[in-house]
């Protein structure tokens, strides 16, 4: 039988696990449409705000030695109000909506917009480390993330995530009291708050100075603390983090994830990277006999 990579995430079921993650190519349907013909299960948005934000100016992105990106972008975006408008209520595309604020009500202003809109999910971003007042500094005060959790969840049926980083405090504490307030899923981990200098000048290169790096060399600590997370809460998650070939998915499955993002890899290879790991899952599967996804969910942990 010809293995099956429909999964579920909680009460969220994809066709196929590969996701983009979000701050990658996030505002356009019609990029959406094509992902998702390219093999995406689903699109996560850009992180949307309850006002449009302009975001950093130049430079805000470098190119990391060995595979990789610094960016402080700065969370541009075109605001929750506007992008609502965009989202066709019938479009095919599974999509998830990312969300920033700084208090419970800006989530619940931002969740309102889309009421009439197709909504597969939302991802409230508690985990941006280079924008002030929000992402680290909301997932580093446990009693924030419990009242935004639970204000979202009051607000709206459509199932939430927490997507959690690595800040100033224990990111499982973060984990813990997400999931104690009624949290769907978590998505593990965001970008890892960095930097970097020019010699020459000898200032750093990025306007914001510190950036959030993605790509191969947060993938080890992403994996990591996928493990961590399924080894201590029965929650679906999904891994995100230096994830760019079918044996990267693989071990983020193994770990305890039932779901993948993709971020830096879709700038790196467009569109072709995930019909290439969707392939490359499916023939891992068949050589170990598995049927679906969740039959390598957590393998690593009990082997």
């Amino acid at each position: 039988m010809e293995p099956t990579l429909v999964t579920s995430i909680g009460q969220i079921q994809l066709d196929r696990p590969v996701m983009l993650a979000s701050g990658i190519l996030g505002i356009s349907l019609d990029v959406f449409n094509r992902l998702y013909r390219a093999g995406a299960g689903a699109v996560v948005t850009k992180s949307l705000s309850k006002e449009p934000w302009e975001g950093y100016p130049n430079p805000t992105i470098f190119s990391v030695k060995g595979g990789g990106w610094i960016n402080a972008v700065g969370l541009s975006n075109p605001g929750a109000t506007n992008f609502a408008k965009m989202i066709e209520p019938n479009q095919d595309v599974p999509i998830i909506v990312s969300l920033v604020g700084s208090i419970p009500e800006d989530f619940e202003i931002m969740i309102k917009q889309f009421e009439k809109c197709k909504v597969t999910a939302y991802e409230l971003n508690l985990s941006c480390p280079h924008v002030a007042k929000v992402g680290l500094e909301v997932g580093d005060d446990p009693e924030l993330v419990k009242k935004i959790v639970t204000t979202v969840k009051k607000t709206t049926d459509v199932p939430i995530i927490a997507k959690v980083g690595l800040g100033t405090t224990h990111y499982l504490n973060t984990v813990g009291t997400a999931i104690d307030s009624g949290i769907d899923a978590i998505t593990a981990i965001n970008t890892v708050r960095a930097m970097a200098i020019d010699v020459e000048t000898q200032r750093p290169i990025l306007s914001n100075k510190f950036g959030g790096l993605s790509g191969t060399p947060i993938k080890q600590i992403a994996l990591r603390c996928v493990y961590e997370i399924s080894s201590k809460y029965d929650i679906p998650i999904i891994g995100c983090g230096g994830i760019s070939t079918w044996e990267d998915a693989v071990e983020f499955f193994l770990a305890g994830s039932c779901a993948i993002q993709l971020g830096s890899a879709v700038g790196d290879n467009w569109f072709d990277v995930f019909n290439d790991i969707n392939n490359g899952i499916t023939q891992y599967m068949k050589k170990k006999n598995y049927s679906r996804i969740e039959d390598m969910v957590g393998l690593a942990k009990k082997l």
